[in-house]
């Protein structure tokens, strides 16, 4: 609870922040829901998975504070996110590899549709680096789909990580939306709300994680 409690102040503060333009309170306030749920994680049982989520949630906490610079360190920041999506594509794979091939169309489209968008308007030498991004997230969401219905993970933490990986994947589209295509005034708000969900739900999945056979024992 403790730590819920932490993460609902930090991303409180957050939003006052960037609503009231103090832009210092907002680099100081960002990182505290995602080292909320790193705290989090301790609780849960040790093992690959945990430990590739947690990987994914430092390399995410770099990327909160690189984008929230008062520089633009766009880049860099694009560059730890994708390390974080890595990191969660590995421990996907760990728990499940079957081809999983209806989720694996589903990553396809949306990952061919968000860098179909951006590209249309232009992405100059950041062309490569979205591809690349693109390529990552759908390899991402459709390993984390792929879990869903897997004979030895619960399905609380397949729906989890699942609804997790969309919730990122939309994140990840409205910034490249809004820096790319059109800017929108809820972009801010939309952007990191669907990011903090996602987050959650992918840290989640490790809490109950538990074999069914455990479960029902």
């Amino acid at each position: 609870m403790r730590w819920l409690i932490l993460a609902v102040l930090g991303g409180g503060v957050f939003l006052f922040s960037r609503a009231s333009g103090m832009e210092w309170l907002g680099l100081l306030s960002k990182p505290l829901p995602v080292i909320a749920l790193l705290l989090w994680l301790r609780s849960a049982p040790s093992g690959q998975y945990r430990r590739w989520i947690s990987l994914g949630l430092v390399a995410s906490l770099a990327g909160d504070i690189l984008l929230q610079w008062p520089t633009d360190l766009f880049v860099f920041g694009l560059g730890a996110f994708l390390l974080a999506h890595l990191a969660y594509l590995v421990a996907y794979l760990g728990d499940s590899r079957r081809l999983a091939l209806a989720a694996l169309v589903l990553a396809v489209v949306v990952g061919v549709a968000i860098f179909s968008l951006l590209a249309s308007r232009g992405l100059g030498p950041l062309l490569i680096p979205v591809a690349l991004y693109a390529l990552t997230i759908s390899a991402m969401l459709w390993r984390a789909l792929g879990r869903l219905g897997s004979p030895l993970i619960s399905a609380r933490s397949g729906w989890l990580a699942a609804g997790g990986a969309l919730l990122f994947v939309l994140s990840d589209s409205l910034i490249g939306i809004n820096r790319f295509v059109v800017p929108f005034e809820a972009a801010p708000y939309a952007i990191i709300l669907t990011y903090w969900l996602g987050q959650w739900g992918i840290a989640a999945s490790v809490i109950y994680r538990q074999p069914i056979t455990q479960a029902n024992s």
